[in-house]
């Protein structure tokens, strides 16, 4: 692997979460809300939630390979919430620069996050590779893999320990501003 790659994979690592804020911003700035598109984001961004919440129950993270419940169908179910959020968010503004934005921050930081994270897990996790060869990276086979990991099942205190709740909190922040830049700031 190159230095440049491994070097953007630790900054993107770094800067995804405080980039997150900057595209926040952004979207606010260029959202063109309806009550129709916001009506019609809410199962999308309900289901990413869901997804991030039950992928949090269940991974417990640097200490085992995940391999039951969501992680059975994707090794990145936290990620595939996060962009049906995206794409729910998108519906909601209504602008298609912030679905292109959003597009670009996903395959500028999102996917060297996921190779460096699979790094890592090959490095720590001999059956890392096996596990790979079962269950897609991203989108999410219907069927869960057979895996050799004993049964897990979801776990309140998990999903806790991660703080899941702030996504909800978040989403719902945004839900809010958005009712607000449709009633006090239209276009």
């Amino acid at each position: 692997m190159s230095a440049q790659r491994t070097t953007w994979q630790k900054i993107a690592r770094r800067i995804r979460v405080p980039l997150g804020f900057v595209c926040a911003a952004i979207f606010l700035y260029l959202a063109r809300p309806s009550l129709a598109t916001l009506a019609a984001s809410i199962p999308v961004v309900g289901c990413g939630l869901w997804l991030r919440g039950y992928a949090a129950g269940y991974v417990k993270k640097n200490a085992e390979l995940t391999q039951t419940g969501p992680y059975a169908h994707t090794r990145n179910p936290l990620y595939l919430g996060s962009i049906l959020i995206a794409v729910g968010f998108a519906v909601a503004a209504r602008s298609w620069p912030m679905a292109v934005v959003l597009v670009a921050m996903f395959l500028a930081i999102y996917l060297p996050t996921i190779r460096s994270e699979e790094e890592f897990l090959r490095a720590h996790f001999a059956d890392f590779d096996t596990y790979a060869s079962r269950v897609p990276r991203l989108l999410p086979r219907l069927t869960p893999a057979k895996t050799t990991a004993s049964k897990g099942s979801f776990s309140p205190e998990l999903y806790r320990k991660h703080r899941e709740y702030n996504a909800l909190m978040g989403a719902s922040a945004i839900y809010a501003a958005l009712i607000a830049r449709l009633l006090f700031w239209p276009r």
